[in-house]
């Protein structure tokens, strides 16, 4: 049974180096997830592969199904789940196409269905999250990037915004004073779900933009996918480097 998953982000649609086994279309009692789930061979590891804006990244990230994504990898059989997403820096030393495994999450999202602890319980549920990420986890992907030269911070707070616009240069001010290092759409409430189903998760995240009002300039998607290129190369050394160890 596969117990390692990685949840794909913008720019990470695919793997290069994973030899496919099959697609596997599953259903769920949350509705559809993102699209089949790949399972495939990464490095001599069985992995499964699921790209959390479908397959074609046609899925804003207040649409995505999170509890279908979640709920899917769990019935699997998955135990580790490494979640790659793109997201801003806020933080001065944060440059594009720089890498980020975040300790800490701050939510400001709203009317995203964030919980499977609501319907036909026999008592209320509530889950500890005050360190969201799986430390284990987050250990063995800075070890790996120190193994594989791939510079990279080892900490810092992710912001989880609406979206799927980008942020006022306000907004980010007032991030920065909650004390956010980094600006994504997408961090919760996929590592509260995962939490929920007592995943073992963490998020590696890719500086694809500096924040509203900490560039030079307007933000526009053609230099985000230009960070992105380069950025998503070293994450996948680093999935190909860590994977291993699991």
């Amino acid at each position: 049974m596969t117990k390692i998953a990685i949840i794909g982000g913008t720019g990470l649609t695919s793997l290069k180096n994973l030899e496919i086994k099959e697609r596997q279309i599953v259903q769920t009692p949350y509705g559809e997830p993102s699209g089949p789930i790949t399972r495939g061979v990464l490095n001599g590891q069985d992995i499964i592969f699921l790209p959390r804006h479908g397959y074609g990244h046609t899925i804003p990230p207040h649409k995505v199904n999170y509890r279908a994504n979640l709920w899917t990898l769990k019935e699997a059989g998955v135990e580790k789940i490494i979640a790659v997403a793109a997201v801003g820096g806020i933080r001065a030393d944060l440059a594009p196409a720089s890498l980020i495994i975040p300790d800490q999450i701050v939510d400001y999202t709203w009317s995203r269905v964030n919980t499977f602890f609501e319907e036909g319980l026999t008592h209320v549920t509530h889950i500890d999250f005050t360190h969201p990420y799986c430390e284990e986890l987050r250990e063995a992907l800075l070890a790996a990037a120190r193994d594989a030269g791939i510079p990279i911070a080892d900490r810092g707070t992710y912001g989880a915004t609406q979206g799927p616009r980008l942020e006022t240069a306000a907004e980010i001010n007032r991030m920065e004073r909650d004390g956010c290092d980094i600006v994504g759409m997408t961090g919760m409430p996929e590592a509260a779900l995962a939490r929920e189903l007592e995943l073992c998760y963490a998020t590696c995240a890719v500086i694809a933009n500096q924040a509203a009002g900490r560039g030079p300039a307007e933000i526009t998607m053609e230099d985000i996918e230009k960070n992105l290129v380069a950025g998503i190369d070293r994450v996948r050394a680093l999935l190909e480097k860590v994977i291993p160890t699991l």
